[in-house]
């Protein structure tokens, strides 16, 4: 393969979302029906601390996906929401779960099958 193999203007490694953030997308599906409170997203997302739930809400408002509303009420209120550019990642979300849905057993058989091999040192 040549060394100029990768197109430089390539946008792929600097995808904002689809990167190995592990809540990512599973917030983007709480946020797909409109915008939720801090505490309504804790609710479905089993497991996430505060402080990585409001790093991972943080970057993604960071790219632009997510916008933050502040409400100036007693006690004070503040609500997330998927922006435009969010909501367009949601089809090619929809098409990623689709792949994962019809080729998840294929996968995780792969995975055993390489796992097997390693155990018992066929993995060079």
């Amino acid at each position: 393969m040549p060394a100029d193999f990768f197109d430089p203007d390539c946008p792929v490694q600097t995808m904002p979302v689809l990167g190995g953030k592990k809540w990512t997308w599973k917030l983007m599906r709480c946020l797909e029906g409109g915008q939720r409170r801090f505490s309504e997203l804790r609710v479905p997302l089993v497991g996430i601390t505060a402080k990585v739930l409001a790093e991972t809400l943080r970057a993604m408002e960071h790219d632009g996906v997510v916008s933050r509303t502040e409400y100036a009420e007693n006690p004070p209120r503040v609500e997330y929401a998927l922006t435009p550019l969010g909501r367009s990642l949601l089809g090619p979300m929809d098409a990623v779960c689709g792949w994962s849905r019809e080729h998840l057993a294929a996968l995780l058989e792969a995975r055993e099958a390489y796992e097997r091999d390693e155990r018992e040192g066929r993995g060079e």
